[in-house]
């Protein structure tokens, strides 16, 4: 089956971490970038961050998570993560990963083209 599917999501106290994982199955995740969506109840989705194809050299980050998210991937595994740190409340949100349809990112690749979603995992950071 071809998919994507996010892990790794749940409940953290404020100035807590998680690590999302992305894992490919029926495909492989090399030739594609990679991003990150996050969207709130009642709020638009943001694009938080986004890795370039292969060996991910180029990534992106919104200001908003600059600084304390690292996006990475291990093609081996076949898997895109987001290690999150210094969790805020207005962090919550269900995040997903998408195919992004070219190579590399660019400050603008929640605008291109994208392909595959996964099924969104559910941050929540409260105390």
């Amino acid at each position: 089956q071809v998919q994507l599917v996010e892990s790794g999501g749940g409940l953290v106290q404020p100035g807590g971490s998680l690590r999302l994982s992305c894992a490919a199955s029926g495909f492989t995740l090399d030739y594609y970038a990679i991003g990150w969506f996050r969207q709130a109840p009642g709020k638009e989705r943001e694009g938080v961050s986004c890795i370039s194809s292969n060996t991910g050299a180029s990534t992106v980050y919104a200001d908003s998570v600059k600084g304390r998210f690292t996006i990475s991937r291990d093609n081996a595994k076949n898997t895109v993560y987001l290690q999150m740190n210094s969790l805020k409340p207005e962090d919550t949100a269900v995040y997903y990963c998408v195919t992004v349809l070219d190579y590399s990112c660019g400050s603008r690749w929640y605008g291109k083209d994208l392909g595959r979603r996964g099924q969104g995992t559910q941050v929540t950071v409260s105390s």
